[in-house]
């Protein structure tokens, strides 16, 4: 894996910083594990915009990943390492011995033809998933789960890794990448190593019609808008809004608090701040 920049031939390509990485496939993904994914233009079943700024970009497949790793003790072979669209990671291809194929998220350092398994006691290599109570102290870790045989819910984007710190009676403690330390039941499975494609920040979109096609629309300063479309718009001149910045419904931003009270919030041991 490379980072690539350009001479600048166009505006576009002045500032454009891409990433090369000549382990993925070339061939298209597993069609038995791709789905149609819908577009919803940021709007919910009533046609209400939710979500602002989505809208257009260009047509995807979905592909079944699968968190929770449920095939035990049959080894998997790394057939091929794809790029997927809808995630920052990169997806493998896994063919087990018995046939059946899967996706799983790329971990760093797995190559194709490596082997992989998942179990109660299968080896403490990247890309082997078992429970965590069985994971010597300090792993590094990814695609943890919160709740038994739910599936990989924590830890999923490109470079990031959580750690094992201690064990507790029935409990686990992992640092998430955020910083915070959080409680999980023993029985609870996650991934050895950490994530791949960690060099995915580094990269540069290099011009608005990106944007684009990855379905983002643009997004308007509330200073620049009237004062009928925004609280911070209007005045003589350009202004700088006259109050603390918020949302075009009045709500403040940068730092006001609006995470609601959540039944896992138990389990945080150490808060991320």
């Amino acid at each position: 894996m490379a980072i690539k920049t350009y001479k600048p031939t166009s505006p576009g390509r002045r500032t454009l910083v891409s990433i090369v990485n000549p382990e993925l496939s070339k061939q298209g993904p597993e069609k038995s594990l791709i789905c149609t994914l819908a577009k919803s233009g940021g709007r919910n079943n009533n046609g209400r915009v939710t979500a602002r700024h989505i809208g257009g970009g260009h047509k995807r497949k979905y592909r079944v990943i699968d968190f929770k790793r449920d095939k035990e003790n049959i080894p998997a072979r790394i057939a091929t390492i794809e790029y997927d669209p809808n995630r920052s990671a990169n997806i493998a291809l896994l063919h087990y011995v018995d046939g059946d194929k899967r996706y799983i998220l790329a971990p760093h350092g797995i190559k194709v033809g490596d082997m992989v398994e998942a179990g109660e006691a299968v080896d403490i290599k990247v890309g082997n998933c078992l429970p965590m109570g069985n994971m010597p102290l300090g792993c590094i870790i990814h695609n943890v789960e919160m709740r038994i045989g739910k599936g990989a819910q924590m830890v999923r984007s490109a470079g990031v890794a959580a750690q094992l710190m201690a064990k507790e009676g029935d409990h686990v403690l992992v640092k998430l990448p955020s910083g915070e330390v959080r409680r999980f039941h023993r029985l609870c499975r996650a991934c050895v190593g950490q994530i791949g494609n960690g060099e995915h920040e580094s990269q540069k979109l290099g011009k608005a019609g990106r944007s684009r096609w990855k379905g983002k629309r643009p997004s308007v300063r509330g200073v620049a808008m009237n004062p009928h479309d925004h609280p911070m718009g209007g005045g003589e001149g350009k202004s700088s809004g006259g109050r603390h910045p918020c949302t075009p419904w009045g709500i403040p931003t940068k730092g006001y608090k609006t995470r609601k009270r959540k039944p896992s919030d138990k389990d945080i041991v150490r808060k991320r701040s």
